[in-house]
Parts: C-alpha cells; structure tokens; sequence
C-alpha cells in the first residue's frame, strides 16, 4: 500500500520564506558560537568530557546505544551524577533539583565516544548536539545487559539495555505528557515550565496508568514485554523523567527523547517529525512485533497513531486514547480531530478513557486484558484522584505532616 502524501505543516510551510530562511540560518550560526564560546569557557575551568549514558535497546542481533557528550566538572564525574531508578540498579534516592539546572551542561559537538559491549569495541562520533545515537550489530542474550561508554578523556559510564527475546511479539510504546504524568498547562507553556521550573517532585502521574502498564506487560511476557517511551522532550530531562516513572512505578524501558533548538531549516525541531520517525525506525528494528499504542487527545497523538496504524496495520495491537478532562483539554490547545475514520480505514481496535482504570476495562471489553473484580475499584479510586492537578513538592519518602513513610 502506497503511504499517502503527507501535507506540509504551518511551520513547514513558513519555513520556506526567504526571510524566515535568513532567521533560521542567524540562528542556527549564533547557536553554534554560543556553544563554542561555553565549551570554552567550561575547559578554562578545568571541565573534562564525560558521556551521560542512557538506557538503550535492541534484540539478540542488534542494539540501539544512546549518550550525550558533555562537559562536566571533575567532582561531578568522580561521583556520579546522574542515577538510574534505584530499583533497577540499586542506590541511594537522588535530592529533586529544579529542572534549570538540567540545561546548564555543555553538550560537546563531533566528540569521539568508544563503546564497549563485552569484549568489543565500537568508535563514534557524537552529532552537533553531542548525541550518540548508534545501532550497533552484535550478539547477546536476551534481558538487561549493561554496555559501557568511554569519552576521549577516558571517562567510563555505564548505561542498562534491554535486548528484548526473539520470541517476543508484543511491545507497548507510550507517550509521557498528558499520558503518564499530569501537566495541565497551555502548550506554549508546557515545555518551558515543566523543563525550568518545576522541582520534580512536583510532577503527578495520570491515576491508573502505572496499573495498566503493569497489566499490559503481565499479559505480554512480564520481564520480557518492552515498554518504551516516546516522547518530545529535551534529553536534558532523561534523568528526571527516569526518577519519575521509577518513583511512580512504571515499568523501566528506554525513553526516546530529541534534542531541542534551530536546524538547518526549522527554527524548532518538529515534536510531531520525531515521533513519527521513531515509530517507524521501531518497524524497521523489530519486524516481527505489534505494538499497543498510548497516548492522549490532545493535538497530535490521536491522529500521529492513525497515520502509522493505516501505514502498518500488521504492527498494531490496540491504540489507548487517555482522554483529556475539559480543563486539561483546553489549556492543551483543544482535542485533536474524532479518531472514528482511523478506526473505519483499519481493523485496529482503539479504546478510549480518562485514566488507567477506565483503560484497563475497555482492554477488557476487547479481549486484550482478563476481566479483573479490583479495576472496578480501581475506577472509583481513579476517579476520586481526577482533579489532582500537580502532586505536593515533598520527597515520596514523607507524609504532608512529616512523618516518615519508609
């Protein structure tokens, strides 16, 4: 089946103008200098190079690395900045830092990283926002394996990688904003605030969501069953959103993030462009596995979904809308179009509901998920949690009264 042609969107289409030309390229030049001017700045301090290793995938054959190259101080190196969920890898809870302090790293351009998977090594070089992004080809086992990085200054970093079995044929791929953790705020907003702002502690999850993740991938092969989060945000936040889907009790999978700024033709990367390019380098990475799809009704998800299940019917398992409240709704720039023509076009059920309760009984309904006595329950409790719009800013490990919780 030939794809259909894909319209240009406004910011496409406002690119091409010769004076939005000469915007984008001031821009992408005075990015360039500015991180020139950092990065020198950073070695006058004595920072080093250093890779920020995140969590990675891949089956028996061939696996997807991802890292950062940046400049760090040496204390942040000798100790270990950045933690994976500690009930992964074991460890301390991290102090919540405002999410600022997360942009404040110098990324190091064409940096030459070598990456060791057992007793191989691998070379490359980081693109122009120090992002290792790699397949490499290679042969494991299935389950977490741990590769490890080395920057030029020998400074090794070490990152989990799920190598999912060859007889797995159900993954789960799931957006973040909106679907897992509440932002209710205006688009034009939501970036800025929740990136700067916010101590991330001050994040809550969508009521249930956690529940049928746990479900999903209970029904799919438990350890076995990927679930991978797909996402706009910056890498910057990679640490942060992996402390929140661990403290919140979401299965660890890798997150699939991009990198923020102008290019050589757009000055804001297109959110919607990298999702769909993900979605696709997912087909092609694993052939063999049909994938559950969530998301929200705000403006993209419904309709990114409808394109891809259209486009590759055989790779789609169920799509799960979380419908947006009519607060949330609002302040997310409105609904996206009715997604009833998407299920006229394809035999794909799609399910519908406001949180992971109502989710779980419409899986139910399908035939995806058992009936289960306790989602009933769970509804109500889901329910009851419906106007929580941004958890209290005190560690997990505490009770709003000061109590100990552990």
């Amino acid at each position: 089946m030939t794809p259909k042609r894909r319209m240009p969107t406004l910011g496409e289409l406002v690119a091409g103008f010769p004076l939005s030309r000469v915007v984008i390229n001031n821009a992408f030049r005075l990015e360039d200098s500015f991180k020139r001017f950092r990065m020198r700045r950073a070695q006058q301090h004595g920072y080093m190079e250093a890779v920020e290793a995140y969590t990675g995938y891949g089956s028996t054959r061939r696996i997807r690395v991802l890292g950062r190259v940046q400049m760090l101080p040496i204390a942040l190196r000798r100790t270990g900045r950045r933690r994976f969920p500690s009930r992964l890898l074991g460890g301390n809870t991290e102090k919540a830092v405002r999410g600022w302090r997360s942009f404040t790293h110098v990324a190091v351009p064409y940096s030459r990283v070598k990456v060791h998977v057992d007793d191989a090594v691998y070379e490359f070089e980081a693109d122009r926002g120090g992002i290792i992004d790699q397949r490499i080809d290679v042969d494991l086992q299935p389950g977490w394996r741990t590769i490890t990085f080395e920057s030029v200054d020998g400074q090794l970093s070490e990152a989990p990688i799920f190598i999912m079995p060859e007889e797995q044929r159900v993954g789960i791929i799931s957006d973040v904003d909106d679907t897992v953790m509440v932002t209710s705020l205006p688009r034009p907003l939501l970036a800025a605030w929740n990136t700067f702002v916010l101590d991330e502690h001050a994040r809550s999850a969508v009521p249930g969501m956690n529940v049928l993740y746990e479900r999903l991938t209970a029904k799919f092969g438990q350890d076995t069953t990927p679930v991978l989060y797909l996402s706009t945000g910056s890498w910057n936040v990679a640490p942060t959103l992996s402390r929140f889907l661990g403290r919140n009790l979401f299965p660890f999978g890798p997150l699939l993030l991009t990198d923020w700024g102008p290019t050589p033709k757009r000055l804001f990367r297109s959110g919607t462009e990298h999702k769909r390019a993900n979605l696709r380098r997912l087909i092609e990475d694993f052939p063999d596995v049909k994938w559950i799809l969530i998301g929200d009704d705000g403006q993209h998800d419904a309709k990114l979904y409808g394109e891809f299940t259209r486009e590759h019917p055989d790779a789609v398992v169920a799509v799960a809308i979380r419908q947006l409240s009519n607060t949330e709704s609002v302040l997310a720039g409105g609904r996206a179009s009715t997604s009833a023509r998407w299920r006229r076009d394809k035999p794909v059920p799609w399910v519908h509901g406001p949180n992971g309760a109502k989710l779980i009984q419409e899986f139910a309904r399908i035939g995806i998920l058992d009936r289960d006595a306790a989602a009933a329950e769970l509804v109500d409790l889901s329910e009851s949690l419906a106007d929580v719009r941004k958890a209290m800013p005190y560690p997990p490990t505490q009770y709003p009264d000061g109590r100990s919780a552990v």
